[in-house]
């Protein structure tokens, strides 16, 4: 078993142990054709690895004599045993030898970086997109280590554990071999898919991965089969694209934006090459005439992944990767967009086209297709399956709707509403942000399939407490939905950090403005519903606290609701500007507050929003005085801290009586850098991760630090960009409130990042 297997040795008897993925890449490189070099480190070195795990209470001691039982219905056992598998796999250590005989090989292309593909080889192979991940890497021996490791411990993930399971595949049966490729920086990459209704190309700048991670809208081509005639060509939208970092002179490295731990880059690419095609017409006449030669190989449905690299100042053609239906993955993925939220579902499509026209409710289970959602949608998502949207980036009121509610989702899929007919049978991956139109014998199976339920990671308090350091940071959550509360009880959170009553009231005031039923005669009856929805919160979560963010409309948001004033501003008169204008709402907004302490809660706190200047704030606080909401003791006034003027008056407003902030990152993103977070274009480069962003947050935390205030982050940040939560916790924040769905990632991450703190600390203090 010490050998590695080659791309140009492996003959039909190895096809069980390199995959499939390799097997089919194998035959064809074998055949002459231009694959990018590669060797596979067979199941067999996983099998011994897992071997090595033998001590008394692993959960994978005799994980290579069993199917690894589990129910899989039952949450809380699959995703406890999901982190104890993978954390036994990423903290043991892999043979030396395994590693230098890895390393050795690789040295043979002399390339800096390297890509580890997962390949399978499982009886029935049915689709497994999305399950497993190719991972890069640093060609040097603790970066193999570590990578190779990654890549096993993806088989044992809760949504991997549930889909074998749920498919009926004994563990033993998962034969998970990897395949090794250098990585070189390419002029262009892309997909070729061939089918006998024609043909697809997509292609775009640089390395594949912008395309794989919906960061890039592709070139697309269509093409004519038969005749090889280009049909159709659309130019994408590339305002990026991947690189390796390296060897590339100062004076002309592009304009990076991110640089990973894998050393790739991804730069922005000027306005004049984004205008252009990534193919130039001569290497898209080989690419059509590489598919034509392959169709003798490979038949005609199969899909190729490649790349353009430059050798000796000339373009030269690379397969990367072959998928065909004998490999059970689609080859019919319809759309790319971006996913918001985890989970995958199969269901049946539901396109609304007019928005304008809210229909009183919604086929249940379907997949939602539609151009955008607005907050009013929410009572009609209770029941959809998955959504789909043309329109809205990562932090739009389509991904946080669909994040709260723990429903799959893609934004940003493109012309979506056009291209998917009602009632068609479609897949949607809300990790990779990808759509599939379903085969016609897949899509006679029938009922809804949640392939990975989202809610997965809703671990219960005893998983974290039981396998994972308690932490300092308080860990909080937003909320809004009544429905949720029994669910979100169950996690380790230390209470609620944004109560969106926005949200909250939506399925209350069935399409109209709150100031609608106030000119109706309605007040009692809509205080009532109120007070009792905020109590429902407050006795679920006490005594932990609970921060009411009071209404924070912008006054489109409202179908029922058109004020001409503001009916097409971006920002509208939204936040407190809009009490002081007209204070009817938020004297009836306090006058319930008062209701729930007058019941017996005293853990119910005001946030207000999109706070501009110190009047407004002081305007505020004397309504709550006027109120008797001081009057209880544990009583506190936060502030949202998103209008960027807060970093130049938060003495002031500490001064004025803000006993707090939580910064609000989707507001501060656009404020700061001028994006509209509705504009995925925008945001894909200009997101919360941006450096003034992240000085902006720093320069928040340390001021509350210095006035002596809390300070929470209660934004999509955290949550979308966990790997920031590193900087938080060094800084000093004082909780990070996040949607359900990510409160487990979220705790482990803080955890982490609090450790590494105090082993810094006690490292310093030995020297």
């Amino acid at each position: 078993m010490d050998r590695l297997y080659w791309l140009d040795q492996i003959k039909l008897l190895d096809r069980t142990k390199v995959g499939d993925k390799a097997f089919y890449l194998s035959k064809i490189k074998q055949r002459g054709y231009p694959v990018v070099p590669g060797f596979v480190i067979t199941e067999e070195f996983l099998r011994l690895f897992l071997a090595t795990l033998n001590n008394s209470d692993s959960l994978v001691a005799h994980l290579t004599d069993s199917s690894l039982h589990l129910d899989v219905g039952n949450w809380r056992q699959l995703q406890q045993v999901a982190v104890r598998l993978r954390r036994e796999i990423i903290n043991a250590p892999v043979p030396t030898q395994w590693v230098s005989k890895i390393v050795t090989a690789a040295q043979e292309w002399q390339a800096s970086h390297l890509i580890f593909r997962p390949t399978l080889a499982i009886p029935k192979l049915r689709n497994t997109s999305g399950l497993l991940e190719s991972i890069f890497c640093h060609c040097d021996e603790e970066a193999i280590a570590t990578t190779l490791k990654q890549v096993w411990s993806q088989l044992f993930r809760a949504r991997s554990l549930f889909y074998w399971q749920r498919m009926g595949i004994n563990l033993q049966q998962v034969n998970l071999a990897i395949l090794v490729q250098p990585v070189e920086n390419a002029i262009a990459s892309g997909s070729l898919e061939v089918n006998t209704n024609g043909w697809k190309i997509e292609a775009t700048y640089g390395l594949g991965i912008a395309l794989a991670q919906g960061e890039v809208l592709p070139d697309t081509y269509q093409i004519e089969q038969e005749t090889g005639t280009v049909l159709a060509r659309h130019l994408g939208n590339k305002m990026l694209a991947y690189r390796l970092n390296h060897d590339t002179p100062e004076d002309s490295r592009p304009t990076i934006l991110t640089i990973n731990h894998t050393g790739l880059s991804a730069y922005l690419l000027e306005e004049a090459q984004q205008q252009q095609y990534a193919l130039s017409e001569a290497s898209l006449q080989e690419l059509m005439s590489l598919g034509h030669q392959l169709i003798s190989e490979l038949g005609r449905h199969f899909t190729i992944e490649w790349t353009i690299a430059e050798q000796n100042c000339l373009p030269h053609l690379y397969i990367t990767q072959v998928n065909t239906p004998q490999l059970g993955i689609p080859n019919l993925h319809l759309i790319q967009g971006i996913g918001v939220t985890t989970g995958r579902v199969t269901a049946t499509a539901h396109v609304v086209v007019n928005t304008q026209s809210q229909p009183e409710q919604l086929p249940k289970g379907v997949i939602l297709v539609i151009p955008q959602l607005k907050p009013d949608w929410l009572p009609l998502l209770q029941q959809v399956a998955g959504i789909v949207t043309t329109q809205g980036g990562l932090t739009s009121h389509a991904a946080i709707l669909a994040r709260e509610l723990g429903i799959p989702a893609v934004v940003n899929a493109t012309d979506a509403t056009l291209l998917i007919q009602n009632g068609e049978r479609l897949l949607i991956d809300g990790d990779r942000g990808e759509i599939y139109r379903m085969r016609a014998e897949e899509a006679n199976q029938g009922d809804t399939q949640h392939l990975n339920a989202p809610h997965l990671s809703l671990s219960p308090p005893t998983v974290v407490a039981s396998h994972s350091p308690m932490i300092a940071t308080q860990l909080l959550v937003n909320l809004s939905q009544t429905s949720l509360i029994e669910q979100v009880q169950k996690l380790p959170v230390d209470g609620v950090g944004l109560l969106r009553s926005e949200l909250m009231l939506i399925p209350l005031l069935k399409g109209q403005h709150p100031r609608l039923w106030l000119l109706d005669g309605r007040h009692t009856e809509l205080l009532d519903k109120l007070s009792e929805q905020i109590i429902q919160f407050a006795r679920a979560f006490a005594p932990k606290p609970i921060f009411y963010r009071s209404l924070d409309w912008r006054s489109h948001e409202l179908s029922a609701h058109n004020s001409q004033s503001s009916l097409k501003s971006i920002l509208g008169d939204r936040g407190t500007f809009s009490y002081i204008q007209n204070s009817d709402i938020f004297d009836l907004e306090l006058t319930a507050l008062a209701n729930v302490h007058k019941a017996g809660y005293t853990n119910l706190h005001l946030l207000l929003p999109f706070v501009r200047s110190v009047p407004e704030f002081t305007f505020c606080r004397q309504k709550v005085e006027q109120i008797g909401l001081t009057q209880v003791p544990q009583f506190q006034l936060w502030m949202m801290a998103e209008v960027p003027s807060v970093l130049f008056l938060l003495p002031e407003y500490v001064k004025a009586g803000v006993a707090g902030i939580s910064i609000g990152t989707n507001d501060l993103t656009q404020l700061l850098l001028g994006v509209d977070r509705e504009q995925p274009q925008l945001t894909r480069l200009l997101n919360e991760q941006h450096p003034a962003v992240m000085a902006a947050i720093s320069q928040l935390i340390q001021m509350a630090q210095t006035a002596g205030i809390p300070c929470c982050i209660c934004g999509q940040a955290p949550a979308i960009y966990p790997e920031i939560i590193d900087q938080l916790v060094k800084w000093g924040v004082s909780a990070i409130s996040v949607e359900p769905e990510a409160v487990e990632r979220t705790y482990q991450a803080i955890a982490r990042a609090e450790q590494r703190l105090l082993l810094a600390a006690a490292r310093q203090t030995l020297r």
